[in-house]
């Protein structure tokens, strides 16, 4: 499993023309779900997203996290994130976990999510356009290889 995460002052989520989820100061989080992944894995990975110090305290050092600053997830099902690119020139997606098997995983991640901090999705598995002002620029890729 993995969470590309990028520290935004905004982002938001339009699926259709219609905007199905926005944040302000928060985490865009691109998850991708991998063959393996397990809830356990979903645990790991989100607790690191939550307390990942990626926002800057008095003196401008990445100190904070996004709970200490109280700020939002938005948080998008990337399969792509799974792909493999070592080959060729075209990505391979076998690692990923199949759709049916990581909708109920992504919603698992999100439901668990909103026990802790503010949540907005977009929607899993639709043509999506993403919106943001990405603030540093600050992105990670987090891992639970």
């Amino acid at each position: 499993m993995k969470a590309l995460i990028q520290r935004v002052a905004h982002a938001s989520v339009t699926v259709e023309g219609q905007v199905v989820g926005r944040i302000h100061r928060g985490l865009l989080v691109f998850l991708g779900i991998d063959a393996e992944d397990d809830n356990a894995v979903a645990d790991r990975l989100l607790s690191k997203v939550l307390n990942y110090r990626v926002f800057p305290d008095e003196n401008e050092h990445m100190n904070l996290s996004v709970q200490d600053i109280k700020g939002q997830l938005l948080i998008v099902s990337q399969f792509t994130l799974s792909a493999s690119t070592n080959k060729g020139l075209r990505p391979s997606f076998s690692a990923a976990k199949a759709p049916a098997l990581a909708e109920p995983l992504y919603a698992y991640f999100v439901e668990q999510a909103t026990q802790h901090i503010a949540v907005e999705t977009g929607e899993f598995g639709a043509d999506m356009k993403v919106e943001l002002l990405n603030e540093g620029p600050v992105t990670f890729l987090l891992s639970m290889d």
